[in-house]
């Protein structure tokens, strides 16, 4: 069985769960998957996690070797981005 490329974990992802932002880098064995969900809402990290492979079923087992998640509700999302645009760029010197 050939290894899944992240565009296609993106797809196993979303087919089984409603993302608002879902991004997928990896390199056919090792995957980091980023995911915006309303479903994360009032769930731990650990119960977000359990969510996202219960989307990805036996691929979880059988294709995919390792994944790592940043999840985030739509709220945590926008958090994070307004602080990412409110941080001061590096200096190079």
């Amino acid at each position: 069985m050939a290894n899944p490329t992240p565009d296609e974990v993106r797809a196993y992802i979303a087919a089984g769960l409603p993302c608002e932002h879902l991004e997928v880098e990896g390199d056919g064995q090792h995957f980091f998957a980023t995911l915006v969900s309303a479903e994360f809402a009032g769930l731990s990290r650990v119960r977000r996690h359990q969510r996202v492979y219960a989307a990805l079923g036996d691929r979880m087992r059988e294709q995919i070797h390792a994944l790592s998640m940043k999840t985030l509700t739509p709220a945590e999302y926008a958090e994070a981005a307004a602080h990412a645009a409110l941080a001061p760029a590096p200096h190079h010197h």
